[in-house]
């Protein structure tokens, strides 16, 4: 019984607490609900055997328990009255319970949360983590973790922000956040790799193709999801043998994903043939670009950058934009690019392993030696470390030297 309540909310907890945070308008009291309800059902379901539609049954239990705890704190007492007679009115319906899990999305990654809050209540809601899962993705103490998913509910509850999904003129600002949170989620578990008990890779792959489907025929949507898709494909050839990173001509590419490369690409077309260009479709493109079969399309690649920077003018960009061009064949016009955003990117752990392959590219092995122990010393992870490790190693040099002005 527990493992079939278990199997129950692993697939449809999302989906419940989205239909209850909408009916009550407050998260915390929608997830209490459906724990009471869960409890219920331990004891309920052993002895009368398990009802016809058990996700009805939970909800239809869960606003019951929502209802005992607002008719228990008198100043809630109107909104009990409210919710009592939804219930009547929906429990006929039980069954057929509608995926309202696109809402609780826009709710949890509202622009007025953090985006650190986003990505934490997202993963917690609708995709059901614990928050001693949440806090080992982001290295955080699971007090800390707890705080946080709380503050952002409270911030829900005390900002009026509304559960609902918005109309299609707010889309173009509202949306962006919406596909940021998810892939980040999927970053996360891009880096993190496999070994814990939820891919957040799968994870994020899983809510950019259920928010596809809940709203079709987005071209930024699909450009995410194509993007998604494309950069998963070589998951499985990014760590070689030894445990280090490996760049992209050095992958084995009979490890990459054929099947989520085709369909990539054809979801990739499929955006650009509605003629609305966005940032995300430029992102798969470049991720597509870096599948060519020659090799990375450098040039291609810079000059996608080049449109993404109209979008988004930021210096992650322009850093990205820089390697491209250093790697299509103007390193030192990238390293000076790279060399004029360190007032906002010296401590991010990327522009410091680019400046250190772009000085070597340069010829300046000393000061790319010094620039790669920093990036070693500031990476992600050990298959990061051990990559850039191996790139010292193979310099001329392995001295430290007097630093270079910036």
């Amino acid at each position: 019984m527990a493992k079939l309540l278990d199997s129950t909310l692993r697939s449809d907890r999302g989906r419940l607490l989205a239909i209850l945070a909408a009916n009550l308008r407050d998260l915390s009291l929608a997830e209490d609900a459906l724990q009471d309800a869960a409890v219920s059902a331990l004891s309920h379901w052993g002895r009368a055997g398990v009802p016809a539609s058990p996700q009805g049954w939970l909800l239809t239990v869960s606003r019951r328990k929502a209802l005992d705890r607002l008719r228990g704190a008198r100043r809630d007492a109107r909104k009990a009255e409210a919710l009592a007679q939804l219930i009547v009115r929906e429990e006929a319906e039980a069954e057929d319970i509608p995926d309202e899990r696109l809402r609780l999305i826009f709710v949890c990654c509202h622009p007025a949360l953090e985006l650190k809050s986003r990505v934490a209540l997202t993963l917690r809601t609708v995709c059901g983590l614990t928050t001693p899962e949440i806090a080992r993705v982001f290295l955080d103490q699971e007090p800390t973790m707890g705080q946080r998913i709380s503050r952002a509910k409270a911030k829900i509850a005390g900002a009026g922000i509304s559960f609902f999904v918005p109309a299609a003129e707010h889309w173009p600002t509202r949306l962006d956040a919406v596909l940021t949170t998810v892939y980040l989620i999927f970053t996360t578990g891009y880096l993190a790799g496999a070994e814990g008990a939820r891919d957040l890779c799968l994870e994020g792959e899983f809510l950019m193709r259920m928010i596809d489907r809940l709203r079709p025929e987005d071209p930024e949507i699909e450009g995410a999801l194509a993007m998604i898709l494309l950069t998963a494909a070589r998951r499985a050839a990014r760590i070689g043998p030894d445990g280090a990173s490996l760049p992209l001509d050095e992958q084995d590419r009979g490890l990459w994903d054929q099947a989520l490369i085709s369909e990539g690409r054809a979801i990739l077309a499929q955006a650009v043939a509605r003629r609305s260009p966005g940032p995300f479709q430029i992102k798969a493109a470049i991720a597509d670009c870096r599948l060519a079969d020659a090799g990375p399309d450098w040039p291609q690649i810079a000059a996608l950058y080049g449109g993404l920077l109209r979008f988004e003018p930021t210096p992650v960009v322009a850093l990205n934009a820089a390697v491209a061009l250093a790697e299509a064949g103007d390193p030192a016009r990238g390293l000076q690019i790279v060399e004029g955003l360190a007032a906002e990117l010296a401590d991010y752990q990327p522009w410091c392993a680019a400046r250190a392959s772009l000085l070597a590219m340069t010829g300046r092995s000393c000061a790319a030696a010094d620039a790669y122990r920093r990036a070693i010393a500031l990476a992600p992870g050990p298959a990061e470390a051990l990559f850039l490790e191996k790139r010292l190693a193979a310099l001329p040099c392995d001295q430290p030297g007097p630093p270079e002005p910036l």
